[in-house]
């Protein structure tokens, strides 16, 4: 299914919020080039989507100013918060492609919802906050890289959070969503692996898949010579990433490894049934929508019968034995049904399940917390749930 010419950025979803979140919140006054030495938290470009829109951001001084949409409510989100239409609004301004008629590399070099959210921010005279967290890219596992964010303050070994970022197996990297996982360092005062996982057409499925396990073994092996504290780990993902996520977890208390001690899902991929109530409610939105979803499928998906493997389709997956888990949802997102399915199916399976669905959001608000006030909101409880954890 396509969008129409009139939602043009419909599907540059995961490239970008997460990185707003953080950005938002807690970093990145500049974008440099990461290098092996990198000793400064900062959003990188690299392959994602970002654009020199952060920099004038950090130009900007002054009294932060309010967060006003410009025109009228689009006709699929008449409830849509004032903050979140603003976002919308800078979203659909850079006029891309949808993803149904490009290439996955031509995807992966659009502008994203973090340029929009960072050119909100310019418009509403907000600054980028300074870095509390410092950074350094190693190689974790064999042909995985993360980026290791660590309080500057506080004293080591700190809990750890392992991070997967969004991005539907197929678009962004750690540089997109920096800034998510430098809020999680900061707010948690946890150490951050955030992950690099290989991603489709390239690598088809279960490539992220194990690349995410693998990641998470190596950190359980290696937390104590990284400053972190092996007894303390949780999973923290966002979509796609909040599918890895809750997928190491599985397959940790299948493998008889030690299991994190929380995991929070973000809008998670957690089904494959396109024709849920939320998708068929959601097939314009922004900055996700149903053709989106069949894009990123159709792209890290080997053939049709992977819908039904139980990591993709997690409704379907064994979950009993999991660690307490957060979902956040969004309002309008084709995933919300699969999200709420699989909260009950965990809460079903003897899970303990902190479930809480914003209003008026749409996917990808999680990241957007110094615009959106409700995403403050959604990472102040994932960030409660995470203390209580590994404090």
């Amino acid at each position: 299914m396509k969008l129409s010419s009139t939602r043009p950025l419909a599907f540059a979803w995961l490239a970008a919020p997460a990185l707003v979140g953080g950005l938002l919140l807690s970093s990145c006054s500049s974008q440099p080039t990461a290098t092996e030495a990198d000793k400064t938290a900062t959003v990188i470009p690299g392959e994602t989507n970002a654009t020199s829109d952060s920099a004038a951001v950090t130009a900007t001084a002054g009294t932060t100013g309010a967060v006003k949409p410009t025109g009228p409510k689009p006709a699929w989100g008449p409830n849509l918060k004032p903050e979140m239409q603003a976002v919308i609004e800078q979203l659909m301004s850079f006029k891309n492609k949808p993803f149904p008629e490009i290439t996955a590399a031509e995807a992966r070099k659009q502008p994203s919802a973090a340029d929009a959210a960072m050119k909100q921010m310019r418009a509403s005279n907000i600054p980028a906050p300074p870095l509390n967290c410092d950074t350094a890219t190693k190689t974790i596992a064999p042909g995985i890289k993360a980026r290791i964010y660590t309080p500057k303050g506080g004293t080591a070994p700190f809990p750890v959070i392992v991070y997967y970022h969004g991005g539907g197996w197929v678009i962004a990297t750690n540089d997109t969503y920096a800034a998510s996982a430098q809020a999680l360092c900061e707010q948690v005062g946890a150490m951050v692996v955030s992950v690099e996982y290989r991603k489709g057409p390239e690598h088809k499925f279960p490539a992220a898949h194990d690349d995410a396990f693998a990641a998470y073994q190596a950190v359980l092996k290696n937390a104590a010579s990284m400053k972190g504290d092996p007894n303390k780990v949780a999973v923290v993902g966002e979509s796609a990433g909040g599918n890895l996520a809750c997928n190491v977890s599985i397959m940790a208390r299948d493998k008889k490894v030690a299991l994190p001690k929380y995991q929070v899902l973000v809008y998670p991929i957690a089904g494959s049934d396109t024709n849920t109530p939320s998708y068929q409610a959601n097939t314009q939105t922004a900055p996700l929508n149903k053709g989106g979803m069949e894009w990123f499928f159709k792209n890290y998906l080997r053939t049709p019968a992977d819908m039904k493997d139980p990591r993709i389709n997690l409704v379907a997956a064994n979950l009993k034995g999991l660690e307490p888990t957060t979902i956040i949802a969004a309002d309008y997102d084709p995933l919300t049904s699969e999200g709420k399915t699989l909260s009950d199916k965990l809460s079903a399976a003897g899970v303990k399940v902190n479930y809480k669905k914003y209003d008026g959001t749409t996917h990808e608000f999680f990241g957007m917390a110094a615009v959106v006030p409700e995403a403050k909101d959604a990472q102040g409880v994932a960030v409660s749930d995470l203390k209580g954890a590994l404090k």
